[in-house]
């Protein structure tokens, strides 16, 4: 169930582009990290050009992408994977870019998060109620 945030500066995207962007990291999500795809949230903001800075100054393009999941539901390695792959991802549909590009994961306890007003942990502890009933 991940929330995540695309940020793009530079030139407006076109819908189609937005689309794909968050078509593809909902996609990433699920063959990567195993989440499901219908509670991948994707959401994308567009800066300005300049609203982006690299050591101080203004850069025409740059982009970032974060995203919370829930901690200790990945191994280091797919998460290295679905960095350089929304990395990839990124470059191929919108980029280059002019300042480096960031993806983070945000890996948040499952008692600190969650959708629909009801935590993960709380989740989890109804799904092993339901399987010990």
């Amino acid at each position: 169930m991940p929330l995540i945030q695309i940020t793009l500066t530079g030139p407006q995207a076109a819908p189609a582009t937005i689309q794909r962007l968050q078509q593809e990291t909902t996609r990433l999500m699920q063959t990567i990290l195993h989440k499901e795809a219908a509670l991948t949230v994707v959401s994308v903001s567009q800066l300005p050009a300049g609203a982006f800075t690299a050591n101080g100054q203004a850069v025409a393009t740059g982009a970032s992408l974060q995203a919370l999941i829930t901690a200790g539901t990945n191994s280091a390695a797919e998460k290295a994977a679905f960095i350089f792959a929304a990395k990839t991802l990124l470059t191929v549909t919108v980029g280059p870019f002019d300042a480096p590009l960031y993806v983070a994961l945000h890996e948040l306890p499952a008692d600190s998060w969650g959708y629909d007003g009801q935590t993960q942990a709380a989740r989890k502890a109804q799904t092993l109620i339901g399987e010990s009933a």
